[in-house]
């Protein structure tokens, strides 16, 4: 029996795909409405500034897509999405290798633009599914009295009339720049109090074709990742169609020049060399394309003591994580099961029980990612003690993941939001920690690469 006869979702990336696939089973029709075209785009959409750089599907993430979508793993390897297991990739922490540790979870390393076009198609094939694109949207509709939405105006980008699209329930899947903030003013509600954490970030991304894909050691990805003792951080992965992508990382007002002997530079000053002795003799694809984040933004909906009826939030628009601990889709996925158990109760989803539910799943996230930048002393911030406590522990963790195995296990199993965080606390893991990491860590090796043939002009 439908909970609804429409439901609206505003904007068609992972998360309004995803809420469009659950809601396809409550509602006789779901809409997805998106500024951008959608129908058949495998390539970076404006609407996705981010979509041009590497992007992690969490584990977590994966193992709902596979129950969302039957098959979809395999039909992602089947268009030529490598794979891997998470705690086998080549990962660093402060300029030392992890030790490897399978987890048992499979990394699907595709572009961001490839994954969402596979999830994009699954969904497209609902029946009562319809994407309307090349729309922006003007604001909501509501009753006399504001309690209730009532559906969404929206202006086609050929046209020059507003339209109305009436709709028993709303969701705003629209990503860091959502309105739904000034619209709830508008209708005399309280803004969501916000929380940001300012780490100034900055991706640039440059995508290869290797001339021997055997200098990789059939590794999956090449993951420096930044520190306070190590700011700069690269992410390098095997994608589809035999290319690989790096996406290099800078904090705190560092970035990378989009320059080829700039990005070539900051490669050398990374702290291991691997990834530069990989792409030294690659041939670049494309040039290099920089990205900012100026700031992680939780928006506490759950707190406000009024919210329409007919209206809901998820996704980035709820609250946006910095991309490098690559939690953003998976979130939006477990969002999605949130309110597929609100859908399956039979009724329309009330959204402050639904605002409250999913901001029990931001939490675990949102502490890793929030701790982990303010583990850099510029970043502001409070600091309570468990925050301080944690991240000692954690930056012993990582030191002792370096000699052990079933530690880089544990860590990438929780990191993926597969395991709960209670796992790093386990007697047995505590001991491991205490054995491995009480030493210090081993400095990094210093290393002085010598330029490839050519490289000081242009390729």
């Amino acid at each position: 029996m439908a909970v609804g006869d429409r439901a609206v979702v505003l904007g068609g990336s992972m998360a309004g795909l995803l809420a469009a696939r659950v809601l396809a089973e409550a509602y006789t029709d779901v809409l997805v409405v998106d500024r951008d075209s959608l129908v058949g785009v495998s390539t970076a959409r404006r609407g996705v500034p981010q979509g041009r750089h590497v992007h992690g599907l969490l584990a977590r993430g994966q193992q709902i897509l596979e129950e969302l979508f039957p098959g979809f793993t395999e039909g992602a390897k089947a268009a030529g999405v490598p794979t891997g297991d998470l705690g086998e990739l080549r990962w660093f922490f402060n300029g030392v290798r992890l030790e490897p540790g399978t987890t048992g979870l499979v990394c699907v390393s595709a572009a961001r633009p490839v994954l969402e076009s596979q999830v994009r198609a699954r969904v497209a094939e609902l029946p009562n599914v319809t994407f309307v694109e090349r729309c922006d949207i003007a604001g909501l509709v509501a009753t006399a009295d504001r309690a209730r939405v009532t559906g969404v105006r929206v202006r086609p980008q050929d046209g020059d009339r507003e339209e109305l699209i009436e709709a028993d329930l709303v969701v705003d899947a629209t990503g860091r720049g959502s309105r739904t903030p000034v619209w709830l003013e508008e209708f005399g509600y309280e803004r969501p109090a916000e929380e940001k954490v300012k780490i100034d970030l900055t991706y640039t991304t440059r995508h290869y074709r290797l001339p021997d894909e055997s200098i990789l050691d059939g590794d999956l990805s090449i993951n420096p990742v930044s520190g306070p003792s190590h700011p700069r951080g690269a992410f390098f992965s095997r994608i589809e169609g035999g290319r690989c992508v790096l996406s290099l990382t800078g904090v705190l007002g560092d970035s990378a020049p989009a320059t080829h002997e700039g990005f070539m530079e900051f490669v050398r000053s990374l702290p291991v060399p691997d990834i530069y002795e990989v792409i030294r003799d690659a041939e670049p694809l494309d040039d290099p394309v920089s990205f900012r984040y100026p700031a992680s933004v939780r928006r506490h909906y759950e707190r406000l003591e009024r919210f329409p009826d007919g209206l809901l939030v998820l996704g980035d628009a709820a609250c946006s994580f910095n991309p490098v601990y690559g939690q953003g889709m998976t979130v939006a996925a477990l969002e999605a099961l949130t309110l597929r158990t609100h859908l399956r109760q039979g009724v329309e989803p009330r959204p402050l029980s639904f605002l409250k539910d999913i901001s029990a799943v931001i939490d675990v996230p949102w502490n890793i990612s929030a701790g982990g930048d303010l583990s850099f002393a510029e970043v502001a911030g409070p600091r309570p003690a468990m925050v301080k406590m944690m991240n000692a522990y954690m930056a012993k963790l990582q030191v002792a993941a370096t000699r052990d195995g079933a530690v880089t296990r544990t860590f990438m199993r929780v990191a993926g939001l597969v395991d709960p965080p209670q796992a790093l606390m386990s007697p047995g893991m505590v001991f491991r920690v205490l054995r491995n990491g009480m030493r210090g860590l081993a400095p990094a090796p210093s290393w002085t690469p010598s330029p490839a043939p050519g490289e000081a002009v242009r390729r």
